[in-house]
């Protein structure tokens, strides 16, 4: 899943990503091509394979939160900040401004800069901003469940189908919006933590998801937000027009072809979607229009999808492509070094593989959970994964830090992992008493490692008792079946990949009812130390707070982390500038800087 743009996680049929945040700036390199005057850039093409199809010009939404989706969003979207390589906040002063006004109560205000429009020419303003604060949120939402027990004993809704958390714009209340018609102020009722990435403008046109919802227009919209109660879990009301809107919000934007209503894919970045191919292709080119930021250098993208690791290096070896990210293994990186003409770029990835378990259904009972984790060969996953590649390669052994931390190495002290660090298939049948549990795992068939992990899990819980029915996926259909835990699986093998800074992401994984929380995981101590953890600032108490969480994980079933993935970037050496990104946005995040040489 994707610590997306700034506060959320991203689900990738490779990998899937958390929430981000953060401050400071980052010095990320002259901007290549024009410096935002609207200059004449160089131009040329590149082509640059991805593992995983395009699904969904919404990847904010809870079925659209795949990395591709969120690529090809920061290709064509802009906002008031992006991370950098060195894991720092950045902000687009050329785009707009966010200010603190006051931190007493933490009061913050943002404003679009005059002349930022979407790409059918509309402004980025007020109804934009008001959006992006009613999806993220969840100021609308009056769903409860009074016990997790019974089944269709919820009352009420969670209107936007949000794919990160809601819990730090949940202190704040319905925005003024300022009298230029392109400024929000945000009010916080509680300190929070990574209020700085917290707020930016979403995938998703306001005008469209306005119209589309059955409204007149972007101001129907504003005054739908500010005559709306805020949502009340006691006492839940119907709200057909809000209703309408979010309905369109969540389910409009998905697609596999270039939709024939051009506002389903408008632009507020540097390039626009001109062609895509259904599992195959996508191709964009250069927004004319854009000149609130740098602009890029190259006059069109093809992006092409080939899931297959040895399928990308043949392909960049033919002069197909020019940019490649395949599936790290030590056979795609020999292959890689007897190829001329390329450059390859190595390094830690923040993302990690895990298998979650579904909390209801065959795993209800928390032993049937515990045997399952028992069963699990961590060691010999990343025999047959990432170890051929980094030798140090370890099972990780944390839900929540990454390898190298401060807050990893402390956390393994306490959090119980130690429990699972080998297989214990005769503690496993003891909990089964017998029983043999049907368990559909679930997984991205086309992704190698997950192949491999599913393999060997299958083989080892058997022996336990368990009867596994292979669930594996196409990429293309992996992600959107996330959301069908109980129903589509009992375990799912999959990643996520963070940003790098902030702690909104812990929520937004593992929190009661979060959209992203696919295992439907709740644990009333754990929600309180998220609860808290949001609005703490002492790293240290962070730190705390998310071991805290950490050892809940283990220690109710929640899954294994199974290890952490190391990256590989491979490109002809035609391509400048380009400079090695371990988050989720990958070889992407400085696209502005990249050119052809001569």
């Amino acid at each position: 899943m994707r610590f997306g743009r700034t506060s959320k996680a991203v689900g990738v049929a490779a990998i899937a990503a958390l929430a981000l945040s953060a401050c400071a700036e980052s010095g990320g390199g002259d901007d290549t091509g024009t410096d935002g005057g609207g200059n004449e850039a160089a131009g040329g093409a590149v082509t640059v394979a991805e593992v995983n199809p395009f699904t969904s010009f919404n990847s904010d939404s809870a079925t659209g939160n795949v990395d591709i989706n969120g690529k090809v969003s920061y290709l064509t979207h802009s906002g008031f900040n992006y991370i950098s390589n060195e894991y720092e906040l950045v902000p687009r002063e050329e785009f707009g401004t966010y200010e603190l006004v006051s931190e007493d109560p933490l009061t913050i205000t943002y404003t679009v800069n005059e002349g930022v429009t979407w790409s059918d020419g509309e402004p980025v303003d007020a109804d934009d901003l008001m959006l992006a604060w009613a999806v993220t949120s969840g100021h609308y939402n009056d769903l409860s469940d009074p016990d997790p027990e019974v089944e269709g004993d919820e009352t009420g809704v969670d209107y936007f189908t949000y794919a990160g958390s809601t819990e730090g714009l949940g202190l704040t209340d319905v925005p003024e919006i300022g009298e230029d018609g392109r400024s929000i102020t945000l009010v916080y009722s509680e300190p929070y933590a990574d209020w700085e990435s917290a707020f930016d403008i979403l995938d998703t046109p306001a005008h469209v998801v306005a119209t589309g919802g059955g409204l007149a227009d972007g101001d129907a919209l504003i005054e739908l937000f500010q005559s709306a109660p805020a949502g009340d879990p006691e006492n839940p009301e119907e709200r057909p027009e809000l209703q309408a809107v979010a309905d369109y919000w969540n389910t409009a934007f998905d697609t596999t072809t270039l939709p024939t209503d051009q506002g389903l894919y408008l632009s507020t970045g540097p390039y626009i979607v001109q062609d895509m191919v259904p599992d195959q292709s996508m191709t964009l080119v250069r927004n004319e229009d854009y000149n609130w930021g740098p602009v890029p250098a190259v006059e069109e993208i093809t992006i092409r999808y080939i899931p297959d690791a040895n399928a990308q290096v043949l392909a960049l070896q033919n002069g197909e492509v020019d940019i490649i990210q395949p599936q790290a293994s030590a056979d795609t990186l020999t292959a890689l070094e007897a190829i001329d003409g390329i450059e390859i770029q190595r390094g830690p990835e923040l993302s990690f593989d895990h298998i979650d378990i579904f909390q209801g259904g065959v795993f209800e009972d928390p032993e049937v959970r515990e045997a399952f984790m028992l069963t699990i060969p961590r060691e010999s996953i990343v025999d047959a994964t990432i170890r051929p590649l980094d030798p140090e390669a370890a099972p990780r052994n944390s839900h929540i830090f990454d390898f190298g931390t401060d807050g990893y190495n402390a956390a393994i002290e306490t959090n119980g992992s130690d429990a699972y660090a080998e297989v214990d298939i005769a503690r496993a049948t003891e909990l089964l008493g017998g029983a043999t549990p049907e368990v559909r795992i679930m997984y991205n068939a086309d992704n190698p490692n997950r192949v491999d992990a599913y393999t060997l899990i299958a083989e080892s819980a058997e022996q336990a008792g368990f009867r596994v029915v292979d669930g594996g996926l196409p990429g293309a259909e992996w992600g959107a079946a996330l959301a069908n835990g109980g129903s589509g699986w009992d375990a799912t093998i999959f990643g996520w990949i963070s940003t790098g800074v902030g702690v909104t992401g812990v929520p937004q994984l593992y929190g009661c009812g979060s959209a992203s929380n696919y295992a439907q995981w709740c644990d009333e101590e754990a929600q309180a130390a998220m609860d808290e953890l949001i609005i703490t600032t002492d790293e240290a108490q962070q730190q705390e707070l998310q071991i805290q969480v950490d050892t809940a994980l283990f220690e109710t079933g929640f899954g294994l982390p199974l290890f952490q993935s190391v990256g590989i970037n491979a490109l002809s050496d035609q391509i400048e500038g380009t400079e090695y990104m371990g988050n989720q946005t990958g070889i992407w995040w400085n696209f502005w800087e990249w050119s052809i040489a001569e």
